[in-house]
């Protein structure tokens, strides 16, 4: 209903819902967007060293999402004939950012980053901001990652506003980031109209362990991911159960420790596990039924057990590679395939914000050549306009 009343209604229907659902009055959309002014006093009130930590989050990920750069290719195999591929980034994308009090600069890096390095010429932010408070450390990753525009707007009407634009909000090619049950079925139900990143569900880690490497650590792990949010899940399956339960009983006693110890133990309690395997080849093969986000080989030697991994958004190797790196600023892109569709899914990358034209080219000697064997197949399918066109 509320795709539908922004289709109809744009703007006015945008004001009401930011109106009804954020507690925000504005007598127009454009007084929604984020002021230059905005920007400056967010740099002013964010700490250099918070400032300089965002830059070198940025720095890092650009450097990873650069080697993922393809470039237009052509083929010269044959004389008469070119044959090629053509890369062109898409134009405009919108990017969802939640908002309010809570903070995710890394989510804006993770999904402007990648835009930019592939050559989006607009990218629109648009995030919630309950009672008209905007995070400034998301305004500054904003700015450090190249947004163009930044929209106080939220919920399924902002990923209409984007999908079907309205007369401020611009229509864009593709929607990524992440949010709510709401904003991710919108992004569902306006796919076909734009291209989205993915249907991204509660966050997910699964730990393969051979009972090598400290509880502590592991235990914390596994609740880093469990704070997220009550339906997000976290696995251990090693092959040493004495080491399972000091981890279990680790995680018990950090969860104490916790300022979002009520989130994180509603996680727990029914979504996390500490599974006992018979051995590593038994443990690799349940996690790659299990496809997980977030992937940690913590056992002595990971790189022999690499080549088994069939199914992982992102893999971390060893005893010191945390999953926290990779959320903020290892390199690699943070928006993973979740609920088991890292089987065909993809992290967000460059890919995403390109899209690939076929090239083809007969000089008349080619045409010549191979025409026959056209117009047959035309014939085989009953198709004579494909045939007389040769």
């Amino acid at each position: 209903d509320i795709i539908t009343d922004v289709r109809k209604r744009g703007d006015a229907a945008l004001l009401d819902y930011t109106r009804r659902f954020d507690r925000l009055e504005a007598e127009s959309v454009e007084t929604l967007r984020v002021t230059e002014k905005e920007f400056e006093e967010a740099f002013a009130s964010v700490q250099d060293e918070d400032i300089a930590a965002l830059k070198l989050a940025v720095e890092r990920v650009t450097r990873f999402h650069e080697k993922q750069k393809q470039e237009t290719w052509l083929s010269t195999d044959e004389e008469d004939i070119l044959l090629g591929q053509m890369i062109t980034p898409l134009e405009k994308v919108g990017i969802y950012v939640p908002g309010g009090k809570a903070s995710y600069p890394s989510s804006v890096i993770m999904n402007a980053v990648p835009a930019k390095v592939a050559g989006v010429r607009e990218l629109v932010m648009v995030a919630p901001t309950p009672g008209g408070e905007i995070n400034p450390h998301v305004l500054v990753a904003a700015r450090l990652s190249g947004v163009d525009k930044i929209f106080r707007i939220g919920g399924a009407q902002a990923v209409a506003a984007l999908a079907y634009g309205t007369a401020t909000i611009p229509r864009v090619d593709k929607i990524t980031g992440p949010g709510n049950i709401y904003v991710a079925t919108a992004k569902k139900l306006v796919f076909g109209r734009v291209g989205i990143d993915m249907i991204a569900g509660p966050s997910e880690i699964l730990i393969v362990n051979d009972g090598s490497g400290n509880p502590a650590h592991l235990a914390a792990d596994l609740l880093s991911q469990a704070e997220h949010d009550e339906l997000a899940s976290s696995i251990l399956i090693t092959t040493d159960r004495a080491f399972g339960e000091r981890v279990a009983a680790e995680v018990e006693r950090q969860l104490a420790e916790l300022s979002r110890e009520t989130i994180a133990r509603a996680s727990w309690d029914n979504y996390g596990a500490v599974i006992v395997a018979a051995n590593l080849d038994e443990a690799v093969s349940f996690s790659n039924r299990i496809a997980p986000e977030h992937m940690e080989l913590a056992v002595a030697n990971p790189f022999a057990i690499l080549p088994r991994i069939r199914n992982a958004g992102a893999i971390f190797l060893g005893h010191s590679t945390p999953e926290a790196a990779g959320d903020y600023l290892a390199g690699p892109n943070h928006t993973l395939p979740t609920g088991g569709t890292a089987r065909f899914f993809s992290p967000l990358s460059v890919d995403d914000f390109v899209k690939k034209s076929s090239l083809v080219y007969f000089a008349e000697a080619g045409l010549r050549r191979l025409g026959k064997d056209i117009i047959r197949i035309a014939g085989l399918e009953g198709l004579e306009a494909h045939a007389r066109s040769v």
